[in-house]
Formats: structure tokens, C-alpha cells, sequence
């Protein structure tokens, strides 16, 4: 699993920081090996240009799997942010991605990785407005809180989690309750030009085509 993730982030050119904290050390294959698999250093001094095609591929493929979204998820979500009146695709497609509550666990700093979060929503360990979610593509909406289950905050999952806390950095639609371990949504995710990392306008293009 680690070495796919690996390979993803190879194929996409940059790091996607699919494994969390682990993507940080030394040990990760990128370092090492910061272009596609299978490439050898003779083809990557040849290589031919990217076409407009291709680079709204690519695009498509980062951001679906920054989120850990299967093909057929994906695109359900760019069809109903395109329809959206009233509203840029683009930013309707970022709020859409970013309201998932996987997606809200991992900002909210519980999880390292969004892959992690989705394994916690999964096994009951969030809560949402005191109640327990298992799916991880509810729709987080404002007003609601997002919190870890008592019964789940001794796991190992959760150690020393409110020191981690205190070194985050959370985006302004989102309040973080660190004494209690739990965080309210203040708003509708918004688009941050110094955090986005991916063109999302690339990716209306491709299906729009």
C-alpha cells in the first residue's frame, strides 16, 4: 500500500502527501525518485512535451487521489458542482470535496492522511453533533461539530493528540476546540489561493469535454 501511494505521487510529478507525516522523512521513495515509474534517466531527458489534453489528465488524476476518490465518486462530483446555479464550477467542486467528513477529519489535524481519516470515520470513532457517522462522504454542513467518540479517545489512534493539535494550522471555515477535541464549521469551504495545490479548473475542462 505505502509503495502505491508512492508510485501515485511519482506519476503525478509531486508529492501528495498521501501518507501523512510519513512523507516528510527520508525514507520516502520520492526523494529518491522524483519522476514516473518505469522512467529511466535517458527518457527523462527526452521526453516529449505535455499536451493541454494531458495536463488536464494529470490534474484530474491529483486531485482524485489526493481525496481517495474512485473514478465513478469523482466525477458524480464534478457533474453536480457543474450544475451548481449561481456558483463557480470550480469553487463548487472545492467545497463539495472539502465538506466530505473524512476530508473535515483530516483538516481538523485527528488524522494524518485523508486515507487514515476515512479508516477512522469508517470504524466509528467520529461523531458528528454527538452522533456517530460511519460514512465517509457525508456532507459536513455549517453549524455542525465534528468530534472524536468518547469511547474511542484512549486509542493508540489518538495519543498525544492535543499537543499535535497545537501546531496545526486550520483553514478560516473551520474551529478547532482542542480541550475538548472537537471542531465546528463555520462556514463553507473556501478556496485559499496559498493552499490550493491543484487546478481545479483543469479538471471541469477535462469533463467538459
Amino acid at each position: 500500500m505505502v509503495e502505491s501511494k508512492c508510485k501515485i505521487c511519482r506519476r503525478a510529478g509531486e508529492k501528495l502527501f498521501l501518507k501523512g507525516e510519513k512523507c516528510f522523512t527520508a525514507k520516502c521513495v520520492f526523494n529518491k525518485k522524483p519522476y514516473a515509474p518505469g522512467i529511466v534517466d535517458s527518457q527523462r531527458k527526452h521526453r516529449s512535451p505535455v499536451t493541454e489534453f494531458g495536463r488536464q489528465l494529470r490534474e484530474k488524476q491529483k486531485v482524485r487521489n489526493m481525496y481517495g476518490l474512485r473514478e465513478n465518486q469523482f466525477s458524480n462530483y464534478v457533474r453536480k458542482a457543474s450544475t451548481r446555479a449561481g456558483m463557480n464550477p470550480s469553487s463548487a467542486l472545492y467545497e463539495e470535496l472539502e465538506s466530505r467528513l473524512d476530508n473535515v477529519v483530516f483538516r481538523l489535524g485527528f488524522a494524518a492522511s485523508r486515507s487514515l481519516a476515512r479508516q477512522m470515520v469508517s470504524h466509528g470513532h467520529i461523531i458528528v453533533n454527538g452522533r456517530k457517522v460511519t460514512i465517509p462522504s457525508y456532507r459536513v454542513r455549517t453549524g455542525e461539530i465534528v468530534g472524536i467518540r468518547e469511547g474511542s479517545r484512549a486509542s493508540a489512534l489518538f495519543q498525544n493528540l492535543k499537543e499535535k493539535l497545537d501546531k496545526l494550522k486550520y483553514p478560516s471555515w473551520i474551529v478547532l476546540r482542542p480541550e475538548t477535541l472537537e471542531g465546528e464549521i463555520k462556514g463553507s469551504p473556501k478556496a485559499e489561493r496559498s493552499e490550493m495545490a491543484f487546478d481545479l479548473a483543469s479538471v471541469i475542462e477535462f469533463y467538459s469535454r
